[in-house]
């Protein structure tokens, strides 16, 4: 008499493995959220990294999207949570690290610096047993950086100055340059190697690193972030993570190798006539600095043809301070 038994089914694929990190195993098709811990306070309790973890339910490249390694500098912080909001796990091929808050210090205490008033963005790759600078530079190096490919840094410009959106990044490198354009920002502006630097480190390592410069700092801004968020997702779409379509197509970037500022001829009061992002020719005025009572003033004149990229917020100059930053622009 044939068996009532039913066949037996082949077993469901197994699904990816968890990603191990500090101890955290983290399942794949979800975000899950960690600490790193840097180093014990005053007070006893640690003080710690932030990390998301997403790690999807597809094989792919691993990535690192990191802001705030100046604790000044923070449209970096809502641009990741942005990304994470439209990704996914469960569709997301690789795996995404995500660390919005780098020198967390700093943040707290609205400081670009750490407490001991080191600049972390010049202590990598940094050392174990080194400063507290050191110590944190080398756990991200430890941690993060070698667990991945491609890294996008989050910049904003410094105390009292703002930067158009723009890449600063290896131009030389072919990979490098296909991501590049693939984020879509306005100017891409091919930047040297500077010792001490996250993007320094990273490279000797063998990663292709993005360093992405939009607004000011202690500031959200909306445009920086909207052109910051995207960017990163098109990143994703050319490295195959993601699925085309999430973000729309940029215009083709601007192209720059070389740059410079225009500095103050006195001290006084500076307004600025010209907006980020506007064309302008040697000898052209892009801010006018005058005297309290404005009946002497001196006109600001740009140096050489190219695109206003970055310029003064502070009203109050003092003479050889920089006032316009103007990016040349390649083949004009």
């Amino acid at each position: 008499m044939p068996s009532s038994a039913k066949p037996k089914t082949a077993s469901k694929a197994k699904g990816r493995a968890p990603f191990e990190i500090n101890g955290t195993s983290a399942p794949a098709g979800k975000l899950t959220q960690t600490e790193l811990r840097v180093s014990r306070l005053p007070t006893g309790m640690w003080s710690s990294l932030p990390v998301g973890v997403l790690h999807g339910a597809k094989p792919g490249p691993v990535i690192w999207i990191s802001a705030a390694i100046h604790g000044d500098e923070l449209n970096g912080i809502p641009i990741i949570r942005h990304v994470l909001d439209r990704i996914d796990p469960r569709h997301l091929s690789g795996t995404v690290l995500a660390v919005p808050v780098i020198n967390v210090l700093g943040v707290i205490q609205e400081s670009r610096y750490l407490p001991d008033r080191r600049d972390l963005n010049r202590c990598f790759p940094g050392s174990k047993r080194g400063s507290a600078a050191s110590q944190l530079a080398h756990l991200f190096m430890s941690e993060i950086v070698a667990r991945c490919e491609v890294g996008l840094d989050l910049h904003t410009g410094s105390g009292g100055r703002t930067n158009l959106p723009q890449l600063r990044c290896d131009l030389e490198d072919a990979t490098t340059l296909r991501l590049a354009k693939e984020f879509g920002a306005p100017l891409l502006m091919h930047a040297r190697l500077r010792d001490g630097s996250l993007r320094w480190a990273a490279a000797e390592l063998g990663k292709k690193v993005l360093l992405y410069e939009a607004g000011e700092a202690n500031r959200f801004d909306a445009e920086a972030i909207d052109v910051g968020s995207a960017g990163v997702l098109r990143v994703m779409e050319a490295l195959e993570m993601v699925e085309p379509g999430l973000v729309s197509r940029p215009a083709a970037p601007r192209i720059s190798r070389s740059s410079s500022w225009t500095r103050a001829q006195r001290t006084g009061f500076c307004e600025m006539t010209v907006r980020l992002g506007a064309d302008v020719r040697e000898g052209d005025t892009v801010a006018v600095i005058f005297g309290a009572l404005g009946r002497s003033k001196v006109q600001v004149k740009t140096k050489t043809d190219g695109v206003l990229i970055g310029h003064v917020t502070s009203p109050i100059v003092h003479r050889g301070d920089a006032i316009a930053h103007v990016a040349e622009i390649a083949g004009r």
